[in-house]
């Protein structure tokens, strides 16, 4: 029994080392999330606070709380903007440098309350502008990126893994002898794929919405568009890997090598403002991020179909290319 059990480990362990392709996913993916994750999260100390910057001011060099440590200072060109991230709390104070040290502060927001009395000990001729607003709670920033999480999952491996048993069953070579072409048998996979993530979505929505009353501004159909959009993307990316490879662990490695980074880049978790410009770039090409983005921008702000149509027309463009490459190089057959 033990060199049978020995014969058949030696025989899987040679399987696996002469799938190239898969070791080589296996080695490098776990050393480059962390390389990546150091490059993206390393450096100084972020900063604790966010403060808004209205003006150039010329003795602005000269105010020494503008030395603060731990203090981010963010340019604002727009007056009304400004003062709409400060009543939502998205900026902890704005300062007006060319009115005399003007300040706006939001007199229910903790960090401002903090924030001001650093300002007011470096320039005690300050003053004041209070400003009333509701705070949007973590869980209302952070509920489409779940919703937007889930459907990546769903779209990806649902997808992936079932053209894969196809394959590796022989159910597709059976099927490339029917008048089905592979245009026709992908859009099939991804409107069966649509229907069941479009329904878990709307289905998770309702509930966890009856649980905790998440912050919901904009149009219910407008984010219904978004989702049928979105899903269709990701869908289409998911057949992009699926559409010609047989290894399963050459599929499992590339479908992670695509959701680890949308899952990390995509703000699911947490903003990436302050992250480099370079890493800022990379996330906007990934659909997921598209996705989340418009949905906070209907969730959180009201926004209408003017607001996020270059999203809509950057996950469209992407789900007409992924199902075209997809369709050009699938492969009916193993070998």
């Amino acid at each position: 029994m033990m060199k049978r059990l020995i014969a058949v480990w030696h025989a899987r362990n040679l399987e696996f080392l002469r799938d190239r392709p898969t070791l080589v996913f296996t080695l490098l993916l776990p050393l480059g999330v962390v390389i990546g994750m150091g490059f993206i999260f390393g450096g100084p100390p972020r900063p604790l606070f966010k403060v808004g910057l209205l003006g150039t001011g010329a003795a602005s060099a000269a105010n020494p709380f503008l030395h603060e440590r731990y203090v981010q200072f963010v340019p604002m060109h727009d007056q009304s903007t400004a003062l709409y991230e400060v009543s939502h709390q998205r900026i902890d104070l704005l300062l007006d440098l060319d009115g005399g040290a003007r300040y706006w502060v939001n007199t229910d927001s903790p960090k401002g309350y903090i924030v001001e009395k650093l300002l007011i000990a470096a320039d005690p001729g300050a003053r004041r502008q209070p400003v009333t607003g509701q705070a949007i709670r973590y869980v209302d920033w952070l509920f489409p990126g779940i919703l937007g999480m889930n459907m990546m999952f769903s779209c990806l491996f649902g997808v992936g893994y079932v053209v894969l048993r196809y394959r590796k069953s022989g159910f597709l070579k059976r099927l490339h002898a029917t008048p089905l072409t592979a245009f026709e048998f992908l859009s099939a996979q991804v409107l069966s794929r649509l229907s069941l993530i479009v329904f878990v979505t709307v289905l998770l929505y309702a509930a966890i919405g009856t649980m905790i009353h998440f912050h919901s501004a904009g149009s219910i159909a407008l984010l219904f568009l978004l989702v049928v959009i979105g899903s269709l993307s990701m869908i289409a990316l998911g057949l992009t890997i699926a559409a010609r490879f047989a290894s399963e662990e050459l599929v499992v490695g590339l479908l992670n090598l695509l959701t680890w980074p949308m899952m990390l880049l995509s703000g699911v978790w947490f903003s990436i403002e302050g992250s480099p410009r370079w890493v800022q770039w990379v996330a906007d090409i990934l659909p997921l991020t598209q996705v989340i983005d418009a949905a906070r921008a209907v969730m959180l702000d009201g926004a209408g179909i003017q607001r996020i149509t270059p999203n809509l027309i950057y996950l469209t463009v992407t789900t007409l290319v992924f199902l075209a490459f997809g369709a050009w190089s699938f492969r009916w057959r193993i070998d």
